[in-house]
C-alpha cells in the first residue's frame, strides 16, 4: 500500500471533518460554486481587451517674444538727503530780545525780520558817533581852507584829517550795532525750532537763536563702491550724470538731478567714494536727513534684449532659457543676464535673438527636444513705459 504523504494526509483529513460538520453534499455545492466563480474571472481576463498605452501631450507652457528697447546702464545705492544750505542765526551784539517775527518750522525769504534786539542803547552810540564826527568833518573844513591860505601848519592838518576818519569809523561801527538789533535771515529757507523768545538777553556768545535750511534745491548724498568707481569715472567726461532719488512709500515718482560732486579719494576702512546729486524739490517732497534709494545713469544700452525675469533660470552650466522652436520643440539657450530694469524685466546679452519665443512659466520637467503647447503669458511683466512687445497668458 502506497503511503500518502502528509500534504494528501492534511487535506484528507480537513475534508472529513468538514463532511462530518456540514454534510458531504453542502460541501460538494460549495466547492462547485468556487469553482464556477474562478472560472468565470478568468474567462473575463482572458477576454478583455488589452488597453493601448496613452502617450501624454504636448505640455502647456506660457511665452512671450524677446524685445528690444532702450535702457540704462545704472548703479542702485543707499543715500540721504541733505539741505543746499544751513545757516545757524547767531546774535552779533548783546541786549534783549523784543520781538519775535516767525513762526517755529516757517517758510521765510532772504532779508525777512526774524527777531528784534533792544536798539535803544545802540541808537544812543550812533547819535553820540555822528555827533563827533560831523565835529570832525568841521574842523578838518577849517584846516583845509587855512592850508589852502597857507597860514596853518600841515601837522595841525594831518591831525584834522585823520580825526575825521577816525570819527567816520566810529560811526560805521554804530551804525553796524545798530543795524544787528534787527536780525533777519541770510537766506531762503525753513526755520527750525527757536531756542529763545521775547525777554531773552542774549548775547554773540549765546548759542544758535535758530536755524534755517535752504530745502530747494536739495542735496542727495550717497557712495559709490570702490570697485565701481572705475565704471564711473568712464562716463564722467560727458554732461553731468542723472541721479533719480526715490524715497519710499511715498507714492511720488523718482525726483531727477544732476551729479554735481564726486570725492577725490576712497574713505579709508569704508572702501567707498562720497558723491552728491543736486535735485530740484519745489514742492518740499524731500527732506533732509531722509534716506533715499539713489540711482546714478550711466549710460543708456540701445536695443538691448529683454525678457521677463521669470524666463530665465538656473542650470549647473549657469542661467539659460528656453526657446520654443518653429515646430513647438523647445531649445535650451545658455545666455549671460545683465541688469533688471523696471517692470521685472532682466537684459539678455547673448543667447537669444529679438523676437525668439521664451517660455517664462511652466519650465518644470521641460527638456529641450520636448514639444509643448503655447500661451502667450498675459501675466509677464513689462518694461516701463508700457511697451508692450512681448506676447504674453492669462
Amino acid at each position: 500500500m502506497t503511503s500518502l504523504t502528509p500534504a494528501n494526509v492534511a487535506a484528507r483529513e480537513t475534508v472529513e471533518r468538514l463532511d462530518t460538520r456540514f454534510g458531504r453534499r453542502r460541501v460538494r455545492w460549495i466547492a462547485g460554486a468556487l469553482a464556477v466563480v474562478i472560472a468565470l474571472l478568468l474567462l473575463r481576463k482572458i477576454t478583455a481587451p488589452t488597453k493601448q498605452a496613452t502617450t501624454p501631450g504636448p505640455r502647456p507652457v506660457a511665452v512671450v517674444k524677446v524685445i528690444t528697447k532702450d535702457v540704462p546702464l545704472y548703479l542702485d545705492e543707499i543715500g540721504n538727503c541733505a539741505p543746499a544750505e544751513t545757516v545757524q542765526i547767531q546774535a552779533q551784539v548783546s541786549g534783549q530780545v523784543t520781538s519775535r517775527e516767525f513762526e517755529d518750522g516757517a517758510e521765510v525769504k532772504k532779508g525777512d525780520v526774524l527777531f528784534r534786539i533792544d536798539e535803544r542803547p545802540y541808537a544812543a552810540a550812533l547819535a553820540s558817533a555822528q555827533a563827533d564826527a560831523a565835529l570832525a568833518h568841521a574842523n578838518l573844513q577849517r584846516q583845509t581852507e587855512l592850508r589852502s591860505k597857507q597860514v596853518v601848519a600841515g601837522q595841525d592838518y594831518d591831525t584834522a584829517r585823520a580825526t575825521a576818519m577816525k570819527a567816520d569809523a566810529a560811526v560805521a561801527a554804530a551804525q553796524f550795532n545798530f543795524d544787528n538789533c534787527t536780525i533777519r535771515s541770510p537766506i531762503d529757507g525753513r526755520t527750525g525750532i527757536r531756542t529763545v523768545d521775547v525777554g531773552n538777553l542774549i548775547a554773540p556768545s549765546s548759542p544758535a537763536l535758530v536755524t534755517i535750511q535752504r530745502l530747494d534745491p536739495i542735496y542727495t548724498d550717497f557712495t559709490i563702491a570702490e570697485p565701481d568707481v572705475p565704471l564711473v569715472r568712464q562716463h564722467l567726461n560727458g554732461e553731468p550724470l542723472t541721479v533719480l532719488t526715490n524715497s519710499e512709500d511715498d507714492k511720488i515718482p523718482p525726483r531727477s538731478g544732476k551729479l554735481t560732486f564726486i570725492d577725490n579719494a576712497v574713505q579709508p576702512g569704508a572702501g567707498t567714494v562720497r558723491a552728491r546729486a543736486t535735485t530740484e524739490n519745489t514742492d518740499r517732497a524731500l527732506w533732509p536727513a531722509q534716506f533715499v534709494n539713489v540711482r546714478l545713469i550711466l549710460d543708456t544700452l540701445k536695443g538691448a534684449m529683454l525678457v521677463p525675469s521669470s524666463a530665465v533660470q538656473i542650470g549647473q552650466n549657469g542661467p539659460y532659457v528656453f526657446v520654443v522652436k518653429p515646430d513647438s520643440t523647445l531649445d535650451l539657450r545658455q545666455v549671460h543676464p545683465g541688469q533688471k530694469q523696471d517692470g521685472d524685466m532682466t537684459v539678455l546679452k547673448d543667447g537669444v535673438k529679438p523676437g525668439d519665443t521664451v517660455v517664462t512659466r511652466g519650465q518644470l520637467q521641460l527638456a529641450p527636444g520636448m514639444k509643448v503647447a503655447v500661451q502667450e503669458d498675459k501675466q509677464a511683466s513689462r518694461p516701463a513705459g508700457g511697451a508692450r512687445d512681448a506676447a504674453s497668458v492669462e
